[in-house]
């Protein structure tokens, strides 16, 4: 075993995290420390590809930058054409053990109006 802590025939090394991460839905934008137009386009592209609905996903201090997408989709780039469909907000415990931490999420969904 080398000292970076690989796995040999799926037994995990000692010490090693298992974190279980549930599938991103197609039509959801997670929002980091990104430019902002880029989930500004990355969200026109789920527009395009079809969707009628996408979900704007952010935590932290990344909450006020998924507000900025949103309103800068609905007055610049599709201004009357999405709304707001729902906004959901929640808490999420990151990290482990005494470095544990709660932070803010938020969900926006947005759809195209028909």
């Amino acid at each position: 075993m080398s000292a970076e802590g690989t796995k040999a025939e799926g037994v995990p090394v000692v010490g090693e995290q298992e974190r279980r991460r549930t599938a991103i839905p197609e039509n959801t934008v997670l929002i980091g420390k990104k430019p902002i137009m880029g989930y500004v386009v990355a969200t026109l592209m789920q527009f395009q590809r079809g969707s009628n609905k996408a979900i704007l996903k952010a935590r932290g201090s990344n909450i006020s930058r998924a507000v900025d997408v949103v309103e800068i989709l609905r007055n610049k780039f599709l201004p009357g054409a999405v709304a707001v469909s729902k906004i959901e907000i929640g808490t999420e415990r990151v990290g482990e053990g005494e470095k544990a931490r709660d932070v803010s999420i938020i969900e926006i969904h947005i759809e195209k109006i028909k």
